[in-house]
């Protein structure tokens, strides 16, 4: 049976305490420990937010850590709040908006779909529906992390409630989901830690908002407001490494582009997420100890007395998982991941079973599945099997007037060999019966379309592959740039207002707020993604010729004829090496040094597909960690990947939300960490869908989002058979 990890932690003090005692006696050195500030991070602000009642939380005296002031009913409506002056933001004012945008960027804020009900502000820790609005006061201490390079500005976000015990201390890692900023784990690790009387470390972990304006040379500062590169200096958060005479010549041929911080830096900030993490814990420690510490006890609070759960959703739940494979000092006691990105190094040594059936196409690279699916789901939208009717967000294709380019889409893979079939009907299928081998699962066969025309593949495919190559911004790799875009998807300068409030309303992608993806080479003359008229097709086809260069940047080989790569072909072999040189980095090794720890994600989720992720990683840990594995999946039927999609027409009918499981996780983590209570096993939870007419489906209910459960029954039990994963259908 687990001892009791409270009382473990304080033996383990004592004995350390004791072990220092004897060697000062024999002569071994002062036992007098120090709060040394962790190597690498430059303190930037320590700022009280100390507002319990609702106001419009322009001030930091007006503000609180969790809602910025705005409570519970401002983060569900669904205008955000305004500027005194919109095109002049205050930090204030750009904390506050940052806060509303990251929580809604996250989860469903509306009602019916369990915002102030399930979850929120107003939901205590314990699971009761208050009519509070949910303000939770205290300190919050903003700083930096660098590598001394000035350039990887990893930026964390300590909060500290007041309602901090110190009798039972805790922390909660939370590092950003996407490509957010510092606060894109408020919704998640930050709401559940702060409501559990725990320090909240939040960070960006190396990604965030860093939009560089080549025109101007302005950037943005560590608190969201805009300067140039010169008058912000050392608080610039990411500006790209050119010089003023390359960036004039690349304007003169690319005018009023953006640069990226994720895509830009060129330091692929992936590979530090974990370490980034485990920073953000140290500090953490340091702010608690320099807070509370006194004279005669000056570290109360250390890695043996306080508890230590990473827990995020995404990108930010693989920064957990990669956290706790680096952990090498014990900092983290728990992990809790949400449809994390688990990036997987091999797809050999495991498998993966549903219903009984081995699953084939499994245990993929994000890069890898991105870039191909990027190629074939807009056409397999088109497929009988995925096509629909409805009039909604969810038939994204139809609704904005997609289909005849996806119909190009098809034809042009047809061209090029790289689908089968004399017409659409049969060319979107064979693309859909590709993208089912490689991961995705009949679950996702709709999916494809919102996900594709939504811009997920065309946006990630143009990110990871230049952040992963560290590539300059002047590179234009596979003739792709970032930038605002009008109407018809033509480059233009980004509003000067926009700009200002992008700290508060991007998410670190190129989302369309502002920058988006640009095909450079189009035909007729630079256009956004959605317009682009390839050059091999002469068509409007969603922009063939660069979906396969991404790929093939992926590969080392030309999609449509399989020839490797050499110096004279687009991209070139040097580039592909130094992209996969990079995927190499982010890749985990599926040890998780013994480490209690739940996974949760969505069987739906077409963004992450669990074949090439969570399914993929449960059974790699359990080959890697064998018997002293503690790893427990919990998959989630009808859940896919973007709880704040829930909303949308088509959407709300399908799905249900993942964010009340990531807190029941929370909460098993906890109890298992704070007094032994057994976790949870590995199983499905299966959920029922609202239903109802697109847009407006009923309200949930408790019934439709069943807890996991201590004892499920067989045929919702995920196991192993031999070094396969056994998951029931």
């Amino acid at each position: 049976m687990k001892v009791n990890l409270q009382d473990n932690r304080v033996t383990r003090a004592a004995m350390t305490t004791l072990a220092g005692a004897v060697l000062a006696a024999c002569g071994g050195g002062s036992s007098n420990p120090t709060n040394d500030l962790p190597a690498g991070i430059t303190p930037v602000s320590a700022t009280v937010y100390p507002a319990t009642t609702v106001g419009v939380g322009d001030t930091a005296a007006t503000q609180d850590l969790l809602t910025g002031g705005i409570g519970k009913t401002g983060l569900g409506l669904a205008t955000a709040p305004t500027y005194a002056n919109p095109a002049s933001p205050t930090a204030a004012e750009l904390r506050r908006n940052a806060l509303y945008s990251n929580y809604r960027g996250i989860l469903d804020g509306s009602a019916n779909g369990g915002y102030g009900t399930l979850y929120g502000p107003n939901v205590t820790a314990a699971g009761a529906v208050t009519a509070s609005e949910g303000l939770i006061p205290g300190r919050e201490y903003v700083a930096v992390l660098d590598d001394g390079s000035g350039r990887k500005k990893t930026v964390i976000a300590v909060q500290v409630p007041d309602s901090f015990n110190q009798a039972k201390p805790c922390v909660v890692l939370g590092a950003s989901s996407g490509s957010r900023g510092v606060y894109g784990a408020i919704g998640t690790a930050g709401e559940w830690g702060l409501k559990h009387g725990c320090a909240v470390a939040l960070t960006d972990a190396g990604k965030g908002v860093g939009l560089y304006d080549m025109m101007d040379d302005t950037v943005h500062k560590i608190d969201g407001t805009r300067a140039t590169r010169t008058a912000a200096g050392a608080l610039s958060f990411f500006a790209a490494s050119i010089t003023d005479t390359a960036r004039l010549a690349y304007n003169a041929l690319f005018p009023n582009r953006l640069a990226i911080k994720q895509v830009h830096s060129q330091m692929n900030p992936e590979k530090d997420w974990g370490n980034d993490t485990l920073a953000a814990g140290r500090y953490a420690l340091f702010v608690l100890n320099d807070r509370y510490g006194t004279a005669t006890n000056p570290v109360p609070f250390t890695r043996d007395n306080t508890i230590v759960i990473a827990g995020s959703a995404s990108n930010g739940g693989a920064a957990s998982l990669r956290a706790a494979e680096q952990d090498a000092s014990g900092l983290i006691d728990g992990v809790v991941a949400s449809e994390p990105v688990a990036e997987m190094p091999t797809a050999s040594g495991y498998g993966i079973q549903l219903g009984g059936a081995a699953v084939t196409g499994y245990g993929k690279t994000l890069a890898d599945y991105t870039t191909y699916g990027n190629i074939y789901q807009p056409c397999a939208a088109l497929a009988a099997g995925a096509a629909m009717a409805e009039a909604s967000i969810f038939n994204y294709i139809s609704l904005t007037g997609m289909t005849a380019r996806a119909t190009a889409r098809c034809d042009g893979l047809a061209a090029k060999g790289l689908v089968s079939g004399a017409d659409t009907a049969a060319r979107a299928q064979d693309a859909l019966n590709k993208l089912r081998a490689y991961g995705w699962t009949a679950e996702n066969d709709q999916m494809h379309n919102a996900h594709y025309a939504l811009g997920n593949g065309p946006i990630l495919s143009a990110m990871y592959p230049v952040s992963y190559g560290r590539f300059p911004v002047e590179a234009n790799v596979c003739n792709t740039s970032f930038a605002a875009v009008n109407a018809t998807g033509v480059p233009v300068a980004v509003s000067p207002t926009a700009l200002a409030q992008s700290f508060a309303t991007a998410n670190g992608t190129a989302n369309g707020t502002p920058a988006t993806v640009v095909y450079n080479d189009s035909v007729g003359g630079a256009k956004a993604w959605q317009f682009a008229v390839s050059p091999s097709t002469g068509v409007a086809d969603l922009g063939l010729d660069n979906a396969l260069c991404q790929r093939a940047l992926v590969t080392g080989v030309d999609p449509a004829s399989g020839a490797a790569l050499t110096a004279a072909t687009t991209p070139t072999k040097a580039q592909s090496d130094a992209v996969r040189a990079g995927i190499a980095e982010v890749v985990l090794n599926g040890n998780l040094r013994g480490k209690p720890t739940i996974i949760v994600s969505g069987r739906s989720d077409a963004l992450v597909p669990v074949n090439n992720n969570s399914r993929a990683y449960a059974a790699y840990n359990k080959v890697v960690e064998g018997a002293a594995s503690k790893l427990r999946y919990v998959e989630v039927t009808n859940g896919q990947h973007f709880d704040t999609f829930l909303p949308f027409s088509g959407f709300d009918t399908r799905f249900v939300p993942l964010h009340p499981y990531f807190n029941q996780a929370m909460d098993a983590m906890y109890a298992h960490l704070q007094s032994g209570a057994a976790l949870p096993p590995s199983q499905v939870v299966r959920t029922t869908p609202r239903g109802g007419v697109p847009g407006a489906a009923p309200a949930i209910t408790a019934a439709n989002v069943p807890p996991f459960v201590a004892a499920p029954t067989a045929a919702n039990q995920i196991g192993f058979a031999g070094t396969s994963l056994s998951v029931p259908n």
